[in-house]
């Protein structure tokens, strides 16, 4: 057998650190602005995003990879004799798991995994990183496979948004209720669950009261998760909230690593600036 490659798509929202610290290689997915296609965090930044949105009032689209660009990323890997497991974005949010599955037969890959995170962001990225713990151990690739896809459903994904504006704008939730919420200083939990995503409870007040209110009704939860690793992530935002939330997570001395990540061009569109979420493994 040869080495396991563990493989993902730009809406994991690693840091550069990580990816290169675990050897992970990216597949990016496609942001489409003003009928012109980019490759995420190749092509264009989040900041870049944010700008362009504002100025034309809209949020760019968003869009799997094409099959020739699978193709020829998987192909290195099949020609150095690798296996290779690729844990993608959410099959009910995006079609690149199963582009990556046309790729995989075209190239006749047997030992090429495509694993369904059922999540997005660094829901993603937690299913990553113990794949790469378990590469590290010598596990098969059918025992991480395995691992990944039973222990999926115990990621904690959540995340609060500041405005609804970016949500409306891609038809997530209507106008006059994003005009009523930012009116209201509504700021709703988005939580992922069983692949799709959904609205959890919905907070009033300062953005940071509200987010620190946030991890704080998760602290019995957090107490009894995975304490490997939890992850910050966010998109643009005010860098003292995110020390803040980082300070209190490491202050419950409970987690081997708090890791702070930024978000990608794909979870930016759709959320906006002002975005947080903390998450992390149950047990």
């Amino acid at each position: 057998m040869g080495k396991i490659r563990i493989v993902s798509d730009s809406t994991c929202d690693l840091s550069a650190e990580l990816k290169e610290k675990y050897d992970i290689r990216i597949i990016p997915l496609c942001i489409v602005m003003d009928d012109k296609s980019y490759y995420d965090m190749v092509d264009i930044t989040p900041e870049e995003i944010f700008t362009w949105a504002d100025a034309n009032k809209t949020t760019p689209k968003t869009a799997a990879t094409d099959i020739q660009s699978a193709i020829d990323f998987l192909k290195p890997f099949k020609e150095a004799g690798e296996e290779v497991i690729y844990i993608g974005i959410s099959e009910d949010m995006s079609t690149t798991c199963n582009v990556l599955r046309l790729a995989k037969d075209e190239l006749e890959y047997d030992r090429c995994f495509i694993v369904n995170s059922m999540n997005l962001s660094t829901g993603i990225g937690l299913q990553i990183l113990r794949a790469a713990d378990m590469a590290e151990e010598g596990k098969s690739a059918e025992e991480i496979v395995e691992e990944i896809s039973e222990t999926r459903v115990d990621v904690r994904a959540s995340f609060v948004v500041d405005t609804l504006t970016y949500l409306a704008r891609g038809g997530r939730c209507s106008a006059a209720t994003a005009l009523l919420a930012n009116t209201l200083q509504l700021k709703p939990r988005i939580e992922v669950k069983m692949g799709k995503m959904g609205v959890g409870q919905k907070y009033r007040g300062k953005h940071a009261k509200v987010l620190m209110k946030y991890v704080k009704e998760m602290e019995e939860d957090l107490l009894k998760s995975d304490k490997k690793r939890v992850f910050v992530t966010h998109t643009k935002m005010d860098q003292g909230i995110v020390d803040e939330i980082k300070e209190y997570l490491v202050s419950l001395d409970y987690f081997d690593e708090v890791i702070e990540t930024v978000a990608g061009g794909v979870i930016s569109s759709h959320c906006g600036p002002g975005t947080l979420g903390v998450l992390f493994y149950a047990k």
